[in-house]
C-alpha cells in the first residue's frame, strides 16, 4: 500500500508552497477577509494544536518533532504491512504521513509551524491552522469513517477472495 504515499509527498508540496506563499505575502498585512467567516492571517505557532504548549520555552519543538518522526515511521510500517484492499486506510494513513511531515519540515527549518487559514464566526476564531493540518484532520475522519465500515474509497466490505 505503499504506492498510496504520493498523498503524503502531495499534501507535503502543496502545504509547503502555501506556507511559503503566506510567509512571503501575509507578513506585516492585516487578516485578509475572503468571505464572512474566513479569513487569511499569518500566525507562527511554536506549540501543538491550539497552540498548545506554546509559551514552554522552546523545548516543546524538539518533542514535536521526535513524536512526530516516530508516528511518521509508524504509518510507514503500516502502509507497508496494509492489504492490498485497505485502500481508504492506505488514503487517510498517507495524508496524516504528509501532514505530519509537512508540519516537520516548519519546525526542522523555522522553528514554528506556519498557520493561516483563520475560520470564525463574528468574535469566535477556530485556531488557525495550514494544509497539513486540514490533510490530518480528513485522513484522521477518513480513519473513523472506515473503523464504522464505511468505505469512501476502494472496495467494498465483503468477503469475496477476488478482492
Amino acid at each position: 500500500m505503499l504506492r498510496y504515499s504520493w498523498w503524503a509527498v502531495a499534501v507535503i508540496v502543496i502545504d509547503q508552497i502555501t506556507k511559503y506563499w503566506a510567509v512571503r505575502e501575509l507578513a506585516m498585512q492585516p487578516p485578509i477577509d475572503l468571505l464572512p467567516f474566513f479569513s487569511l492571517t499569518l500566525v507562527f505557532n511554536t506549540g501543538a494544536a491550539f497552540g498548545l504548549l506554546s509559551d514552554s520555552g522552546g523545548w516543546q519543538n524538539v518533542f514535536f518533532i521526535v513524536v512526530a518522526v516516530v508516528i511518521s515511521i509508524v504509518i510507514i510500517v503500516n502502509l507497508y504491512r496494509m492489504q492490498h484492499r485497505q485502500v481508504q486506510s492506505a488514503i487517510a494513513l498517507s495524508l496524516i504521513l504528509g501532514g505530519a511531515l509537512g508540519n516537520v519540515i516548519d519546525r526542522a527549518w523555522r522553528g514554528y509551524v506556519v498557520d493561516f487559514v483563520d475560520l470564525y464566526y463574528q468574535v469566535w476564531h477556530w485556531p488557525a491552522f495550514n494544509v497539513a493540518d486540514a490533510a490530518i484532520t480528513v485522513g484522521a475522519i477518513l480513519l473513523i469513517i472506515d473503523s464504522m465500515g464505511i468505505r469512501l474509497f476502494g472496495p467494498p466490505i465483503i468477503d469475496d477472495p477476488d478482492w
